[in-house]
């Protein structure tokens, strides 16, 4: 054992505080973009395998649930948890998460996502960890966004709450083996994440596209914002009780407004300069695809020539995921004291991305599920695994600039 040097706080002679040190773990940003990023890319792949044959699944929970589960919640949650925790340092100027509490959370979530794969009876076991790391997550934005009287910021703690109610009941059901009532939880999910795209994008998008092309003023549309924020929130209770309650109402009425308010929105934004920005053609595109996506979505209630699922892949992959993959390149290199110019290779990654959106929602009817299913998937953990290489020493080095972060 290693004799304590009384020179020195006894703290900094253990390893485990030394790791806690680690520029990976000083903001929540850096751990969980790489990690998410690669696990994004892995469990696609994983999925591949599972419909070509490859690979035989062993759990309880069908591999197209898991498929759903660790997209949405574990992938694009860890993603949204990290990002907001981020924010919430520069909202509120409270530290956010660091040091020993982010790698327990970082911890949870990584446990959780191998559980799936120690035995096949280990799913209530998965429902505490999803538990602890949205519970974790919740109560430590709140603390930072309360302490702060940040009563602008207070509608991501129901946000991410919805997305936890979502995911520990898509859970709950299927562990009792009501997978199609899982499935309407996961898709709950999926528009619950276009409600928070909405809303940071609201914020974000206009602010990028004027710093990025140095504009004297940004686009503001207060009016849509608080419009969508209304109309969104009773479009997802719609589909919750068209879906869980059969109640006959149409939701897709709804849902089409949510989507002609996001549209308009990207008109009022888009800037022809953008195209020679990929990190604001890229995000601005990524809010494209999402505003398509949910107008098929909601016209898919008034015809069966449009399938639901195949316009919820457009939100999913094109929407959802271009968001995120322009939203990580963009705040990694922010929040690191770099030039908002990634490399060229991520510019292929972005194009890659938007590719596997429009053979996913559109191609499964012209060439066959499975031909578009499997492209999709290679093409989105190309993606992800161009930027988990780009960006490794981004996230795990210092900030260039000095300063802690």
């Amino acid at each position: 054992m290693r004799p304590i040097n009384l020179a020195e706080p006894v703290l900094e002679q253990y390893k485990w505080y030394q790791m806690s040190q680690w520029p990976l773990f000083m903001m929540p940003f850096r751990a969980f973009f790489l990690f998410a990023s690669i696990w994004g890319a892995l469990a696609i792949i994983l999925w591949a395998l599972l419909l070509t044959g490859q690979l035989q699944w062993q759990t309880s929970l069908p591999a197209s649930l898991w498929h759903a589960h660790e997209m949405i919640f574990a992938f694009a949650g860890a993603i949204a948890v990290s990002f907001l925790l981020t924010a919430a340092q520069t909202w509120t100027n409270v530290p956010s998460m660091s040091g020993p509490r982010l790698i327990t959370l970082l911890l949870i979530w990584c446990i959780t996502r191998i559980t799936f794969f120690v035995s096949p009876h280990l799913l209530p076991v998965v429902i505490l960890g999803q538990l602890a790391f949205w519970l974790y997550s919740i109560v430590y934005l709140s603390h930072m966004l309360i302490s702060a009287k940040s009563k602008n910021n207070y509608a991501f703690i129901a946000i991410l709450s919805g997305l936890c109610t979502f995911n520990i009941l898509f859970l709950i059901v299927s562990a009792q083996g009501e997978f199609m009532i899982a499935r309407t939880f996961s898709q709950l999910a999926v528009l619950g994440f276009m409600l928070l795209i909405g809303v940071v994008g609201g914020r974000v998008i206009p602010f990028f596209t004027a710093r990025g092309l140095k504009l004297e003023q940004q686009i503001r549309t207060p009016l849509l914002d608080k419009l969508l924020l209304i109309i969104s929130t009773f479009g997802i209770g719609g589909f919750a009780v068209n879906q869980l309650v059969s109640v006959p109402i149409n939701p897709g009425y709804l849902i089409v407004l949510a989507s002609v308010l996001h549209l308009t929105r990207s008109a009022l934004w888009f800037h022809k300069g953008i195209v020679h920005v990929p990190l604001l053609w890229s995000l601005q595109l990524g809010y494209l695809f999402s505003a398509c996506g949910l107008l098929l979505c909601g016209v898919s209630f008034f015809t069966p020539t449009i399938i639901f699922t195949d316009a919820l892949h457009l939100i999913t992959l094109g929407g959802i995921g271009l968001t995120i993959l322009a939203m990580i390149a963009r705040v990694s290199l922010g929040h690191t004291g770099r030039a908002l110019t990634p490399n060229k290779f991520m510019s292929i990654a972005f194009a890659l991305l938007a590719l596997g959106a429009v053979i996913r929602a559109f191609l499964p009817q012209l060439i066959g599920p499975h031909p578009a299913w499997i492209a999709s998937a290679i093409l989105w953990s190309a993606a992800f695994a161009v930027f988990s290489i780009s960006y490794f020493k981004v996230l795990t080095h210092k900030r260039v600039d000095g300063r802690r972060g």
